[in-house]
């Protein structure tokens, strides 16, 4: 069966190729998103001529004009006149003005994704990381390890890496690291000879259906390296082992709980909240890992980095070596500072996560830290998602001694579910629905005690927010 978003032509190398003669002009429509921003970025270092569009301003929008970038503020379909193709996302509607008029004009439409992978072509090795949760985390933890061990690998994932203070980066090697995002099978369209799956389950219920969907998409992903590539696989995850089954490309499992996996966790321990351990090889030790990021659900991601490090033949030592020095990446429980307004040590965390089984795992990782009380503050992300698991939702937050809910991040949506934040905050204990974000920061000021610890967390627009009660 076939999911395919039918808008998205899936253009070969030797189209684009045709299509995207050297020094032409592109033009990004949403060019401010984590990934067209960093593409549009790498575009220009190839010689290409780049431009785009973005509604928001943002230290994406300031970081492509400091570049010579042109951002237009507007959608409008005088905005692609003169340029020789449009790069467009799965966000993007036929009826977006700079879509419809490039259609109209017979001027190319070309996905992201095919994009990246036209990109990749420069490299002998693409390591694709896919999953429902943990992409970015894994994906940054990896290129991390690679830039550790001076392998300058080129780098697009969805989050700023400490080390470069980007989230891209072009390289020199032979390596191409890039997160590989499932929703509307948009993973399809890239060429990884490596592929990583962290995990599957159920999300995006605007696209896929039914989990049966999401483990086909999955199938087809990790048979794309073929014969003479890899397939790093998660042992523990029973979807993800059910999609694999039959794939042509080699499968390399790594796991905590499952034995048969092989590369496995052993001897774990959390002296500061975050684990230590040894990572087995085939039942035989190859190196020992201290994070420094918290969370057992870090150890699985680690896992996954060292086996596919392993397979590019970058050393035991340095995979340990490097692991244990990843300091983690932009929003992903990312410290931001003491909660202001109050003299107590109260400190503020910034987080992504905005599915319930990344919100369960990080708040169970922040548990591990040793804070007297954990407050988090949660923005819903898209009235579907809220609405299709909702129960999830509710029991999400147990780690939690209070929870306040900030109204529904609508992203792309309308609300024709007649869902809301009140109704999770209805049925969750030591829940606040709090829509005043204004009047819930000085609440938190006022009844934070010494000790206590704040998570502030979605995939929407409350980064702000986080970012504004910080001293």
């Amino acid at each position: 069966m076939e999911y395919t978003d039918t808008r998205i032509i899936m253009h070969s190398e030797e189209a684009l190729s045709a299509l995207l003669p050297a020094g032409c002009s592109l033009f990004f429509i949403g060019i401010g998103g984590v990934s067209m921003s960093a593409l549009a970025m790498i575009a220009k270092q190839q010689g290409y001529r780049v431009a785009g569009s973005d509604r928001a301003r943002s230290q994406n929008t300031q970081m492509l004009e400091e570049a010579g970038i042109d951002v237009f503020g507007e959608h409008r379909a005088e905005n692609i006149t003169g340029f020789d193709a449009v790069i467009y996302n799965a966000a993007i509607h036929e009826d977006n003005p700079e879509y419809a008029s490039a259609a109209a004009a017979g001027i190319p439409l070309i996905y992201r994704a095919c994009f990246l992978t036209y990109l990749m072509r420069g490299y002998s090795r693409g390591i694709g990381v896919a999953g429902m949760h943990g992409k970015t985390t894994t994906s940054a933890m990896l290129s991390h390890l690679f830039l550790y061990a001076d392998r300058d690998p080129a780098i697009l994932i969805g989050a700023p890496i400490p080390a470069l203070g980007r989230d891209f980066h072009a390289g020199s090697g032979d390596d191409f690291i890039f997160e590989a995002c499932e929703y509307k099978d948009s993973f399809l369209s890239f060429r990884p000879s490596i592929a990583v799956v962290l995990n599957e389950e159920m999300d995006h219920p605007d696209y896929f259906k039914s989990l049966e969907q999401v483990k086909e998409s999955f199938n087809r992903y990790m048979n794309i390296p073929g014969p003479s590539g890899f397939d790093v696989v998660n042992a523990d995850d029973a979807n993800v082992m059910d999609s694999v089954r039959g794939c042509a490309p080699t499968c390399v499992t790594f796991g905590i709980t499952a034995p048969e996996a092989d590369y496995r966790a052993v001897d774990i321990t959390y002296p500061d909240g975050c684990a230590a351990f040894t990572v087995l090889r085939h039942g035989v030790p190859f190196c020992r890992v201290h994070l420094s990021v918290p969370g057992t659900h870090n150890v699985s991601n680690a896992l996954a980095c060292a086996a596919a490090a392993d397979l590019c033949g970058i050393p035991a030592d340095v995979i340990g070596a490097g692991l244990s020095s990843f300091a983690g990446a932009s929003r992903r429980m990312e410290y931001k500072g003491q909660l202001r307004g109050t003299e107590k040590a109260v400190p503020v965390y910034d987080d992504f996560g905005h599915h319930p089984s990344e919100i369960r795992t990080t708040l169970q990782g922040a548990r591990r830290m040793g804070m007297r009380r954990l407050h988090c503050v949660y923005q819903p992300h898209t009235y579907s998602r809220t609405a299709e698991l909702f129960e999830e939702f509710v029991r999400a937050f147990d780690d939690c001694d209070e929870v306040y809910f900030a109204d529904i991040y609508a992203a792309r949506e309308t609300n024709t579910y007649g869902i809301s934040s009140a109704d999770l905050a209805a049925r969750i204990p030591h829940a606040h629905y709090t829509p005043d974000l204004e009047a819930l920061a000085a609440h938190l000021a006022a009844t934070a005690e010494e000790g206590d610890a704040l998570i502030v967390m979605g995939a929407g627009d409350l980064a702000k927010f986080a970012s504004g009660i910080v001293k």
